[in-house]
């Protein structure tokens, strides 16, 4: 039996369930509806959104933490905790100053100091924080509203960095937190978001627990992504973690759980046939699938290596294993940028489409690899990363490549991704992710197309022409020089091989009826959700 079938038949059992073939715990209708049991990507493993880049612990801090601004559904930066922000003429000086009555979930005033510590933390982490840092003077607290950040030459793009909802994302912590060391992790989890953690809850490759905090003050704007008004109507939120798809499935159909964030595409067609289930495509910008190389170590340190590796790729492979036979899902992708979008541009992307194996082994035998093992970290409780980790296995493989397979769990990727040791000694060669599509419309918050060293997102890429690029990005004046740029842009990470695309794809979500207020975008938005008994 294939796998799709072995999937389709477990979620069978979900629809048996659903009508009355399978008991399930009794509960108040009253509990019930102010509680929702969401399945989320993968296992919180950990929880420090400034620390480490995974989409599942920045969903999870949204409700935790709040930003200074916040990006809408139009990709636009929207105050958020700030009530203004002031630029001086010169540009030089950018003035915040924030909201009223805004507090702790440990109920303590938001002030200035908090902000500053926070936004020092995170800048040393971020791309765009890291190009504030090297043109600051001063980043200082006027007041207990009031925050001053003092420039040596202006930075017009300041609101878009502070908004951006890809991570690392500037959340706002209490100054004892946001104090630590950025390279280390928080153990502390107060914020000032609309959700309070409950920490003694939290079962980490299980469950954790968020809690509606009382004391929130939203904006009157209505809620946009991570702007407006993010008013709560559930008082718990309960993430229960499902490695399996096919258990997810039938729990979403016995309703056991009321949302599943990310249902792969084998097992849409049976939660779309029962009637209590309602399926969408979760965001319409979809996502970039990735396979990132280490640049600091054999093989992946060697040009010539990941060039015959985007040789011998074929797309569509790996495409096929993530979202199935339906075309409407997925298209090719010779380059980094998101299709549809203004910017986008395929210059230099004819190597991404030679799927030529022989020209890619001759290749590899002109470069320095000499047999020694690909050690290939592959998340197997992460689909995405699962069905891509198969299908490079193959073509390593097929490349001529010793590939040394290493099946974990996400949380464990994330730990050991960060890691510069060398692929035997605990570190790695290369590891699957993905990329939302709303991180990749432009440079400014695309942290993974970045080439500037140890500064660089994991793999480390150095590359002075991509970077030579990226900065000719930020200073262009209008849309049609942006767009000269990025045609450059993208050929040189192509030729760099700052990581390798394996194409671009929609994913779904899917939740139970009963539940209302579900929208789509790069992440799941808790507020404005509400469930009926």
């Amino acid at each position: 039996m294939d796998r799709r079938m072995l999937l389709k038949g477990a979620a069978g059992l979900g629809a048996m369930a659903a009508s009355g073939g399978l008991s399930r715990p009794a509960i108040s209708q009253g509990a019930a509806a102010k509680t929702l049991r969401f399945v989320p990507q993968a296992n919180l493993a950990n929880f420090d959104p400034i620390w480490g880049t995974q989409y599942v612990v920045r969903n999870a801090a949204a409700m935790v933490w709040d930003t200074l601004y916040g990006f809408d559904s139009n990709l636009e930066p929207k105050p958020q905790m700030a009530e203004s922000a002031e630029v001086s003429s010169d540009g030089l000086t950018w003035t915040f100053k924030l909201r009223p009555n805004l507090k702790f979930h440990d109920g303590t005033p938001v002030l200035a100091k908090d902000v500053v510590a926070s936004l020092a933390r995170w800048a040393v982490r971020d791309p765009m924080g890291q190009m504030i840092i090297a043109i600051q003077n001063e980043l200082t607290a006027v007041d207990d509203r009031t925050v001053k950040w003092l420039l040596k030459k202006p930075y017009p793009k300041m609101l878009l960095a502070l908004g951006k909802n890809n991570t690392p994302i500037a959340f706002i912590m209490p100054e004892r937190i946001a104090k630590t060391d950025p390279f280390k992790q928080i153990d502390e989890y107060i914020g000032s978001g609309p959700m309070k953690f409950a920490k003694g809850e939290w079962v980490p490759g299980a469950k954790a627990v968020f809690e509606k905090f009382t004391d929130y003050v939203p904006r009157q704007e209505p809620a946009s992504w991570l702007a407006g008004g993010k008013n709560m109507l559930i008082d718990r939120i309960e993430w229960i973690v499902m490695p399996d798809p096919a258990t997810a499935s039938s729990a979403l159909q016995n309703g056991e759980v009321d949302w599943w964030e990310n249902p792969i595409s084998d097992l849409v067609p049976v939660l779309k046939k029962n009637r209590n289930i309602s399926v969408d495509i979760a965001d319409s910008l979809g996502n970039i699938g990735s396979f990132r190389m280490n640049h600091l170590h054999p093989p992946f340190n060697d040009v010539k290596v990941r060039r015959a590796v985007l040789m011998a790729l074929d797309q569509e492979e790996y495409m096929r294993a993530l979202v199935g036979d339906d075309n409407a899902l997925w298209k090719p992708l010779p380059g980094f940028f998101t299709p549809d979008t203004p910017l986008y541009t395929e210059s230099g992307g004819e190597i991404l489409k030679m799927k030529n194996l022989a020209a890619a082994k001759k290749l590899l035998s002109e470069s320095s690899y000499s047999g020694q093992p690909v050690t290939c970290i592959v998340a197997q409780d992460q689909p995405i990363t699962k069905a891509q980790g198969d299908v490079t296995a193959e073509l390593l493989k097929r490349l001529g490549m010793n590939v040394d397979f290493v099946a974990t769990d996400w949380g464990t990727t994330g730990q050991r991704r960060a890691q510069k040791s060398p692929p035997g000694q605990g570190g790695w060669s290369m590891f699957h992710t993905w990329h939302a599509g709303a991180d990749c419309i432009s440079p400014a918050p695309y942290n993974a197309v970045r080439a500037n060293g140890d500064k660089a997102w994991f793999g480390w890429p150095n590359s002075e022409e991509v970077e030579k690029e990226v900065s000719n990005w930020f200073d262009a004046k209008t849309l049609d020089e942006e767009k000269v740029v990025m045609a450059r842009l993208n050929k040189a990470a192509l030729d760099h091989v700052v990581y390798a695309p394996t194409g671009f794809f929609l994913g779904y979500q899917a939740w139970r009826k009963n539940v209302s207020g579900i929208t789509k975008g790069p992440l799941p938005w808790f507020w404005g959700v509400s469930k009926s008994a």
